[in-house]
C-alpha cells in the first residue's frame, strides 16, 4: 500500500505516516513538513493547516526516536499574586526530583493560548504541558497529542471530561464557608463569585446556595455579586452590596484577592471587620494570615494540587495508564478573626 492509498474496507487502520509520506500527500517538500512537525513558524498558514490536518487524520511516526527535552511547560493565564507562586512550588518540587527544569509561560490574562504559543512548545519538545486555569483549543490539543506531548489541566476552566486534570473540592468549600457564617447566626450572607466561565467559581457558588437551602434561608439574587477573582472586582461588588437598602452582614468571596477588596470597601464606608461585617475568603494564600484582621478562609492545597498534576504528567510521559484521569483534593475551613456573630 502506498502513502496515498486508503486501507481496504474492513481492514486494519493505516499505521502513522513518516515525514516523507506526509510530504507526498501534501504535495510539499519533506523540509516543509519537518518545520511544521518541529514547531517552526516559517510555513504559510494554508500549508501548515493542510499538514496538521493530515497528521490528525493519519498520525505521525518519527523516523528515529526523538527524546523529549527535560522540561515541564507550565502555562498560566497571568503571573500575578501568590496563586502562581504556590503552583510553581508544587511543580518544581516534583520536577526537581526527576531532574526536570520548569518553563513558565504567561498568556497575558487570556485563558486560551494565542497564535504562536503551540509553535514555541513544539520547538522546545517538553516532557509535557501543565495548563493552569486555562484551556487549549481542540487543534492545540491535537498537535500536542500527535507529537506525544502529554497535557494535564490544573484547576480547569470547565468540565475536563476524560482529559487528565487536577482540581479542588470547590463545592465543599463554598458549602463550608457559608455554613460557618450561618452557624454564627448570619442570614443576610452575600457572595462575590469568580467569572461565570470558571468551573471553580460555579462550583463555589453552588455550594453557597446549597448551604442556604439546607438552612432554610432563601437565596436573595441581590446578594450575589458577579466577580472576576480580582481585588478591584471585590472592591466594586462590595460597594454595591453594602449600599443595598438591607445590606449583608457577611460576605463570602470566592478567592482571597476579592476579600482584600471587601476589606477596602468596608474601611471606606466606615465599617469594621468583623464587628459590622464578617468576611470569608477562599484559597488561604500567604497574605490571608497577615490581613487586618487575619482572614477566615477556605484552604485550597495549591502546592499539593500542582505536585499531583506533575506526577500525573510524568506517568503519561512514561506511557503509564492513569488510575484516575481526574484528581480532586479536599479543602479546609481555616477560622481566623474576620468572622463573628452579626451585630444586628
Amino acid at each position: 500500500m502506498t502513502a496515498t492509498e486508503e486501507p481496504s474496507a474492513g481492514g486494519a487502520p493505516s499505521p502513522p505516516l513518516t515525514i516523507a509520506q506526509l510530504a507526498e500527500l501534501a504535495g510539499v517538500s519533506t523540509a516543509t513538513v519537518s518545520k511544521v512537525v518541529n514547531g517552526r513558524t516559517e510555513v504559510a498558514p494554508e500549508t501548515r493547516a493542510l499538514i496538521e490536518r493530515l497528521i490528525r487524520e493519519h498520525g505521525y511516526r518519527p523516523q528515529r526516536r526523538v527524546n523529549p527535552a527535560a522540561l515541564v511547560e507550565l502555562v498560566f493565564h497571568a503571573l500575578e499574586g501568590d496563586y502562581p507562586i504556590e503552583i510553581a512550588k508544587g511543580v518544581e518540587q516534583v520536577a526537581r526530583d526527576h531532574q526536570l527544569a520548569v518553563v513558565l509561560s504567561e498568556l497575558q490574562h487570556r485563558h486560551i493560548p494565542g497564535k504562536g504559543w503551540i509553535e514555541g512548545v513544539l520547538s522546545r519538545r517538553p516532557t509535557g504541558v501543565i495548563a493552569v486555569f486555562s484551556g487549549l483549543t481542540e487543534d492545540q490539543r491535537d498537535q500536542l497529542a500527535t507529537r506525544g506531548v502529554p497535557l494535564v489541566l490544573l484547576d480547569p476552566l470547565d468540565d475536563p471530561g476524560t482529559q487528565a486534570s487536577v482540581g479542588a473540592s470547590n463545592w465543599n468549600g463554598g458549602l463550608a464557608a457559608t455554613r460557618h457564617l450561618l452557624e454564627l447566626g448570619h442570614r443576610r450572607i452575600a457572595v462575590i463569585t469568580g467569572p461565570d466561565f470558571a468551573l471553580s467559581s460555579r462550583a463555589r457558588l453552588d455550594g453557597y446556595r446549597t448551604a442556604l437551602d439546607m438552612a432554610g434561608v432563601p437565596a436573595d439574587p441581590a446578594l450575589i455579586g458577579r466577580g472576576d477573582f480580582l481585588t478591584e472586582g471585590g472592591l466594586a461588588q462590595a460597594h454595591r452590596l453594602l449600599r443595598l437598602p438591607d445590606p449583608p452582614t457577611a460576605i463570602f468571596t470566592c478567592n482571597d484577592g476579592q476579600a482584600m477588596g471587601v476589606y477596602r470597601a468596608a474601611h471606606q464606608l466606615g465599617l469594621r471587620v468583623p464587628a459590622d461585617l464578617s468576611v470569608v475568603g477562599f484559597d488561604d494564600l500567604p497574605p490571608a494570615r497577615w490581613m487586618t484582621p487575619p482572614l477566615t478562609t477556605i484552604r485550597q492545597p495549591l502546592a499539593e494540587m500542582a505536585a499531583a498534576a506533575t506526577t500525573m504528567l510524568l506517568q503519561l510521559a512514561q506511557g503509564e495508564p492513569l488510575t484516575r484521569p481526574r484528581i480532586e483534593l479536599g479543602v479546609e475551613l481555616v477560622v481566623r478573626e474576620s468572622t463573628a456573630p452579626p451585630a444586628r
